[in-house]
């Protein structure tokens, strides 16, 4: 065993000491935070693209209903020629609108397609959604005002009631206010973190194989330690590199999480605000304010207080460690089969194909964790790592979740035997291209 420790030091400090290892330790999580939070400020940035949009309005009910504000100017055009002769025009750069909504007549009954938005290029999602919006209300004020019912679109808007449920889950600590939409949240991120770490390590020992196999190093190793070893070395190595690299990953994001929510508390006009008014707030005013007081962070906290995190963790971690060492030890094997990294795909595929079944069924099993497909897929051990991290923010029974480990485990076992059968003859062998068939023919060697 000294031996496989040394293979696994040498393994684990190989790839800690790298600038690659380093950076991605350090940038990744402030990269995921840039993935989400980029995008949701950009969108919500003001544009300084302006939209002209000429309306040819043939019934005369509707022009008068656009009004211009922000990036949107509505400009009527009284033209009585043919409207393919007027669009000409837009085409040919002989009119200074962006775009033309002609509505040749009432729309009161019509179906959709009865006004038309001309636009040289593809026309804007705004500027559609924007037209839509205003045909649609003109359209439903007509239809309201057709039944001669007094005062119709007020009592149509006093019965528009926003109401929701609150959800409890009873736990030990007494009744949390719960969230399916958080621990689907939850369980979503989980499944796309264990796939794409035992997606990566997994590759990694494949590609760490295949490296040694081409430079003829391993021919030199292998005269001191058994295959055996060096297989279970590598592995347990990269794997120890993977656990790292998740815990500091998971401080990182803790903290950034922190600091973000303590940022937002105080830059926020709104917290600001609300702080000033809790100084001269009577104890009931200051029990409202508490409740809207709360930021984004906060509040998901406290939605998210009633799932057992701590457990989670705990079974993250063995369902990966489980999972990394089925699948990096299939890939382990097909790495020393093959000679070149092209060649290696017709092992691989097969087994990246069903991983990614893993991944489709866990997106399915939000809506229905303890459905059929959630609950079978959760104890087949190819895809359970993943299918089950869905699972466990909505509280699956504890005998469920060590069946799963157990015959995860069990197949791990099984499966790391056999792929040590085909590491120790394949890693030898040179200038062929082995099938499936010279595969089963090294099990039994």
């Amino acid at each position: 065993m000294n031996k496989v420790w040394l293979i696994v030091e040498r393994e684990f400090m190989t790839r800690v000491r790298k600038k690659s290892f380093i950076l991605l330790t350090v940038l990744m999580p402030f990269l995921m935070v840039a993935v989400v939070t980029v995008p949701a400020l950009l969108a919500n940035m003001d544009s300084d693209e302006h939209f002209t949009v000429g309306i040819i309005d043939k019934t005369g009910l509707y022009a008068k209903e656009f009004k211009s504000e922000g990036s949107m100017e509505y400009v009527q055009v009284h033209d009585d020629r043919p409207i393919a002769t007027v669009t000409d025009e837009l085409k040919n750069g002989g009119s200074l609108l962006t775009q033309i909504l002609y509505i040749p007549d009432t729309l009161t009954n019509a179906k959709d397609g009865a006004a038309v938005i001309y636009s040289v290029e593809e026309t804007p999602h705004e500027v559609e959604n924007a037209v839509n919006s205003v045909l649609r209300d003109k359209i439903r004020h007509d239809r309201l005002a057709s039944y001669n019912i007094p005062n119709v679109e007020e009592i149509i808007s006093a019965s528009n009631v926003g109401f929701s449920v609150k959800t409890m889950r009873k736990t030990d600590d007494g009744d949390k206010e719960s969230s399916a939409m958080i621990s689907a949240v939850i369980g979503m991120v989980l499944s796309l973190l264990i796939y794409m770490f035992i997606l990566s390590y997994g590759s990694m020992v494949m590609q760490s194989v295949m490296e040694e196999k081409a430079n003829r190093i391993v021919e030199i190793i292998v005269s001191s330690v058994k295959p055996w070893q060096l297989m279970a070395g590598k592995i347990i190595g990269i794997g120890f590199v993977g656990i790292v690299q998740m815990l500091l990953w998971g401080g990182m994001m803790v903290c950034i999480s922190a600091i973000a929510g303590t940022f937002y508390a105080t830059s926020s006009p709104e917290i600001a605000n609300i702080s000033q008014m809790a100084t001269t707030a009577t104890a009931e005013q200051m029990a409202q304010l508490q409740t809207v007081a709360g930021n984004p962070v906060q509040e998901f906290m406290k939605l998210a207080s009633s799932i057992d995190f701590t457990g989670i963790f705990v079974t993250f971690l063995f369902f990966f460690i489980g999972g990394y060492l089925l699948y990096a030890s299939m890939f382990c094997a097909f790495g020393s089969a093959v000679n070149e990294m092209q060649d290696s795909a017709q092992f691989t595929m097969p087994v990246i194909l069903i991983f990614v079944f893993a991944l489709y069924a866990a997106m399915f099993s939000i809506e229905n964790p303890n459905g059929p497909l959630a609950v079978w897929c959760s104890y087949i051990p190819l895809t359970s790592p993943i299918v089950m991290m869905v699972r466990m923010p909505f509280d699956v029974p504890v005998w469920s979740v060590v069946l799963s480990l157990v015959i995860l485990y069990i197949s791990a076992a099984a499966i790391i035997l056999l792929s040590a059968k085909i590491y120790r003859t394949g890693i030898l062998m040179y200038g062929q291209k082995p099938s499936f068939k010279d595969l089963a023919k090294w099990l039994r060697y």
